[in-house]
């Protein structure tokens, strides 16, 4: 099955807040999404952890 898990955390408080599905074969790069941290309460830059 090429679609994995992953983990995207935000880059301000470094929190793991959401798992989305990739196809690791097809996107190689790094997963990069403004979403809402309910930590710091506002929309930040979330990237995919290792």
């Amino acid at each position: 099955m090429p679609r994995e898990f992953i983990i995207i955390a935000c880059t301000d408080c470094k929190r793991k807040n959401y798992t989305a599905k990739k196809n690791k074969k097809a996107q190689t790069k790094r997963l990069e999404i403004k979403k809402f941290c309910k930590f710091c309460k506002k929309r930040t830059l979330h990237k995919e952890e290792k």
